[in-house]
């Protein structure tokens, strides 16, 4: 769902650039999802940041399909997305906090790409290496980690209860 125009030029835009400000700088285009270009993930974050709480739900649902398959298996644009996820996390208008750090969860004890290449190390000499996506996406989880500080002391328990079990993953 996307936001209304208001009938002055460049509202809408101004009212996006607050909120995931930075989504347009990212090549989308040029990176893979599950399913081939990266291109929807703007479109998903942007009705997760503003949709209401099915369209929001649904578009969650279908972010994590295309970042983190199966709960397991991350993308190459999935590193890209995750300062965007921790951003949603701490809106208090977005109404599936507590999912978004569920799936960070999820993206920060992703091994399923490394655990293969342990067995199969040919797959470290890939031109994509979806290790490297892994990693990435690990790490970019946990350049964010301080902010569940804030987030473990929610007045919602189900955000509050999703960031306590993932500071205790991430050792904050």
């Amino acid at each position: 769902m996307r936001t209304a125009p208001t009938g002055q030029p460049g509202t809408e835009r101004t009212h996006h650039r607050t909120i995931l400000g930075t989504l347009d700088e990212v090549p989308w285009h040029e990176i893979q999802d599950s399913t081939g270009s990266a291109d929807a993930i703007p479109g998903l974050l942007d009705d997760i940041a503003r949709g209401s709480a099915d369209t929001a739900t649904a578009a969650l649902g279908e972010l994590r399909n295309r970042i983190c398959q199966y709960g397991f298996v991350v993308e190459q644009a999935t590193a890209a997305t995750v300062p965007f996820l921790w951003e949603l996390a701490q809106l208090p208008q977005v109404t599936c906090r507590a999912q978004i750090i569920r799936l960070l969860a999820s993206i920060a004890e992703a091994r399923q790409w490394e655990d293969t290449a342990s067995a199969y190390p040919k797959l470290l000499n890939h031109r994509e290496n979806p290790v490297a996506w892994e990693r990435a996406a690990r790490q970019a989880v946990r350049a964010r980690r301080g902010t569940l500080r804030s987030l473990v002391h929610e007045q919602d328990t189900e955000v509050a209860r999703a960031s306590a079990e993932l500071a205790r993953s991430l050792g904050v």
